[in-house]
């Protein structure tokens, strides 16, 4: 879709933002093994993307600790 200014209602910035995001976690780690490990790894990126990823906007806390929950030590356990 294009745009015809920045300006506009419609904008795809946040998706774009967020495939790059995703462009930078796959590409270390090159290949997938078989395609039942994909929807396995991407569930656990986005676990770490929406609870555990400090994010800018939240400044700098991650979206559990503006809800409260605690993540000390080891943030994948918990």
């Amino acid at each position: 879709m294009r745009l015809q200014s920045i300006r506009d209602k419609v904008n795809n910035n946040p998706i774009e933002r967020f495939h790059g995001t995703v462009r930078e976690r796959v590409k270390v780690m090159r290949s997938l093994d078989n395609d039942e490990s994909a929807p396995h790894i991407i569930d656990r990126f986005k676990t770490y993307y929406n609870f555990l990823r400090p994010h800018m906007g939240l400044n700098n806390k991650t979206p559990a600790e503006m809800v409260g929950i605690n993540l000390n030590g080891n943030k994948w356990l918990n």
